[in-house]
């Protein structure tokens, strides 16, 4: 009997079907009634019903049979589901949402269903809806966050598709403003976007309203320093700083806020000796403020790199390294970050053997470890700016396996560059002149540099390193302050070395330059706008649509 009770209905579709190719309307549609009448726990028959309905073209009656459908059923979740799921394979999007709608409203929860609805929204390419869908179930509980979350991650795939639940939840947040969930999904989406000012603005906004003392600003300040979002976080830890003196955070976001004007101020071209003077003044406070300490030993660290690097005070830095060294006492992980400062220092002071020695060590006392690697990579580099090419390449070939990602990406552009350019050049001339520029730029003496760079691009006019040469000079005239030679060099590096691997880097700058430097605001948004078409799988895309997005005009 039970096995009776599941193929009837099997025969029923066959039969119903055969007839529907039939175009046998009538007796279908006779059928179906009869068994709707006398099948009444069975729904499907009135939803094949209004299909054969509207197959004939009797929209009005199949309106009516799905509407008394959607009645019968309104209360019951399984058959809804049943009914929708049959509904969709016959190609009847329309009433599925109507019948999801109707059973909402049923339930009286504003949320019921949402999910199923955001999947037949997303399949209809209706992506406001679907978007409203994720955020009312977001809104019935903060709970569902991640959740919610999640899924709009898989689910949002175009640019177009971010605008609009930006769209979707600013105005959201106009309507109910005090719906604390908005924030929080605009946090998340800012975050994702990397618009870390957008994200503090909204955070800021919450932080007042519930009291929390800048702890989540603390974690999107941080987070926006790694991504070298400078900008926003001096902007977010300047507000930490001021609003919470007495705040147990206070201490670290001091630190940081140092930290992140540090980098505006090394990242702005040309080098503002005086600002670094100025923010090595600002260590002296921070220092005083906190007192030397295994807590204030990264303040020191950063202090001995502006003076090494930026004002030419070799032996001041090396003093301080040592002294923060001492005070760090038992934390050898800080210990050999500053020995490896220290090999850079010597490198600086054209030292290269105390430099490869001090690697060396933290390469033996950090086996395995990213610092480890770290120092292997130094040494690569060092073997490197000497011309011992094939040393080097045996490091490279090492660390290209490393597991920290940002130092195998390192080890893999230098290992190319040295391949790339020494293969059809046995003598390899070329390139020991351009690693020799190298250490020049690394050791701050950017006149002999650039000399050497003009007399390589006059000697090796057809060389394969044409586009690095053309690359480092524009770096140069950068740090000069003299953008438009800069933007000649790059222009030349798009125009006649569009192949390569540089093209993306040049252009993307150009277009940098333009916008921050040249006052060109509105040839620098169409350069952006076309950089996202023209390079989808650059690392510049994430900033090069946020600079489009801000020059465009849109909401701050």
């Amino acid at each position: 009997m039970i096995k009776e009770e599941r193929v009837v209905p099997v025969v029923q579709r066959k039969y119903v079907q055969t007839l529907q190719k039939l175009q046998a309307w009538d007796e279908a549609e006779k059928f179906l009634k009869k068994q709707a009448k006398s099948s009444s726990e069975q729904p499907v028959y009135k939803a094949e019903l209004a299909v054969i309905q509207d197959l004939q073209g009797k929209k009005e009656d199949a309106q009516k049979s799905v509407n008394r459908l959607i009645d019968d059923i309104k209360k019951n979740a399984q058959q809804i589901h049943q009914i929708a799921q049959y509904l969709l394979e016959n190609q009847h999007p329309d009433w599925t949402e109507k019948m999801y709608l109707e059973a909402r409203k049923s339930s009286g929860s504003p949320s019921e269903y949402a999910f199923q609805l955001a999947h037949l929204y997303k399949s209809s390419g209706e992506t406001e809806k679907m978007l409203d869908e994720y955020v009312s179930i977001a809104a019935e509980a903060h709970d569902n966050l991640v959740v919610v979350q999640n899924a709009m991650q898989d689910d949002l795939e175009k640019p177009e598709d971010f605008e609009k639940l930006e769209k979707v939840l600013l105005a959201k947040l106009q309507k109910e403003p005090n719906q604390i969930v908005y924030n929080d999904l605009l946090i998340w989406f800012y975050m994702q976007q990397k618009d870390f000012h957008r994200a503090f603005l909204q955070a800021r906004a919450i932080d007042r309203r519930m009291k929390m003392e800048g702890q989540r600003l603390m974690e999107i300040g941080q987070i926006s320093l790694q991504n070298k979002d400078y900008k926003a976080a001096s902007e977010i830890f300047e507000y930490l700083v001021k609003e919470y003196p007495q705040s147990n955070n206070y201490p670290m976001a001091r630190r940081y806020l140092v930290n992140a004007k540090e980098e505006l101020v090394k990242n702005a071209y040309p080098v503002d000796k005086g600002a670094i003077s100025s923010l090595i003044g600002d260590y002296k406070i921070l220092l005083s403020e906190l007192g030397r300490s295994p807590k204030t030993v990264e303040a020191m660290r950063s202090t001995a790199l502006l003076y090494g690097f930026y004002l030419n005070e070799k032996d001041t830095a090396i003093t301080l390294l040592q002294d923060a060294i001492k005070i760090a006492r038992t934390d050898q992980r800080f210990i050999d970050k500053c020995k490896l400062d220290l090999g850079d220092i010597y490198l600086l002071k054209s030292e290269p053997w105390e430099a490869t020695l001090i690697y060396s060590q933290v390469e033996k006392d950090e086996k395995d470890s990213p610092l480890g690697y770290d120092a292997k990579l130094r040494n690569a580099r060092l073997n490197y700016f000497k011309g011992d090419f094939q040393l080097a390449q045996e490091h490279l070939d090492i660390l290209k396996l490393a597991t920290s990602r940002e130092i195998a990406n390192d080890a893999m552009s230098l290992s190319i560059l040295i391949q790339d350019n020494t293969g059809l050049d046995s003598t390899g001339e070329a390139m020991s002149e351009y690693a020799n520029v190298e250490l020049l730029l690394f050791q701050n003496r950017d006149e002999e540099a650039l000399e050497k760079l003009n007399h390589m691009m006059t000697t090796y006019a057809g060389h394969s390193l044409a586009d690095e040469i053309l690359w480092q000079q524009a770096q140069i005239y950068m740090k000069r302050g003299n953008s438009e030679v800069a933007v000649e060099k790059l222009q030349k590096i798009v125009t006649e070395y569009g192949y390569d691997i540089l093209s993306d880097d040049a252009e993307f700058l150009i277009a940098k330059l333009k916008e921050e430097k040249l006052g060109k605001k509105e040839e620098a948004m169409e350069m952006y706008k076309n950089f996202l078409i023209k390079y989808p799988g650059s690392i510049y895309v994430v900033e090069a649509r946020k600079r489009y997005r801000n020059l465009r005009g849109d909401t701050q």
